[in-house]
């Protein structure tokens, strides 16, 4: 999910830290990064923080913003990410086999083994809500002839999700009532009523079975970041993937049991963050446990410091 408002005089722009063409990482970090935005945000509201913080560390940083309808264009380019889930896919891919990889030449001494001044041929992902649950289609297969993925795991390293609808949200309950009531219909009027995304991302949804049917690729390490205290996606839980060498788990509160971030808190939380900066920083091909971060003396919610 997502919701947020973008309060920035240029909504649909890029916060300070992304480049969005030709860069050259540090050799410490040499594969690109691509921020995503959840439902009804943009990559200027999402990624004030997170951008320039991965920008003054040696990343080279890229960003866009995807999933726009009508309604878009409707609320002046202050709400994207509401498209079908499987379109915004298809925008993510594009955007990192014709800009991103294309864009980044390789360092001399680069920890990923590609040679200098060649073009990566694998980027790093932090996405929050939907933007950490939509580049899983991307990168799986489902088997499923209605939403089949698009098995395009060869170009992620590592996928970091802050609080994303992996497998959607009931809604505190809500969810599964209204589908016992309406049927199907319980999960096509988000739809009708112009977010495709919202619909899709409900549990229990065809295109959540679609994407919960089949284990995630190997070969990619995939972190999840969530906080008991969200209130989109619920249960909180429901954010979690089965655990591998590949997948990590980070539950807030188990690190830092005075941080009290909300779902949209998230994306400016500076507990998530150092948790961002951490897994971003192994480049290796599994996900290691992640360091004790450094706890504040409280993170109110939504504001998250």
């Amino acid at each position: 999910m997502g919701f947020a408002t973008d309060f920035g005089s240029n909504a649909s722009g890029m916060p300070p830290g992304i480049v969005n063409g030709p860069c050259t990482p540090s050799a410490q970090h040499p594969y690109p990064v691509v921020l995503v935005h959840g439902t009804f945000a943009t990559e200027n509201f999402s990624w004030q923080t997170l951008a320039p913080l991965l920008s003054d560390a040696g990343y080279c940083v890229f960003g866009l913003n995807y999933g726009a309808t009508s309604s878009t264009t409707t609320y002046k380019d202050h709400i994207y990410g509401i498209d079908y889930v499987e379109h915004s896919a298809a925008e993510l891919q594009s955007f990192i086999s014709n800009t991103t990889l294309p864009d980044t030449f390789e360092p001399a001494g680069n920890a990923a083994g590609y040679s200098a001044g060649s073009h990566p041929l694998q980027v790093d992902i932090v996405g929050h809500s939907q933007g950490g649950m939509m580049p899983r289609y991307m990168m799986d297969t489902t088997g499923n002839q209605q939403y089949p993925g698009l098995g395009d795991a060869g170009q992620v390293h590592t996928l970091v999700g802050l609080a994303p609808s992996n497998h959607g949200t009931d809604a505190d309950g809500l969810v599964p009532v209204f589908a016992r009531l309406f049927g199907s219909n319980a999960y096509s009027f988000s739809t009708s009523s112009g977010c495709p995304a919202c619909g899709e991302q409900e549990a229990g949804s065809r295109f959540m079975t679609a994407l919960d049917g089949k284990p995630d690729a190997t070969g990619v390490n995939l972190y999840v970041i969530e906080s008991t205290m969200d209130e989109l996606v619920t249960p909180y839980q429901s954010a979690f993937l089965p655990t591998t060498e590949n997948v990590q788990n980070v539950t807030l509160q188990n690190q830092c049991p005075t941080d009290l971030t909300d779902h949209i808190g998230m994306i400016y939380d500076p507990v998530a963050l150092q948790d961002v900066i951490a897994a971003l920083g192994n480049n290796r091909q599994t996900a290691l446990p992640l360091p004790r971060p450094t706890c504040p003396p409280a993170v109110a919610p939504v504001i998250s410091g």
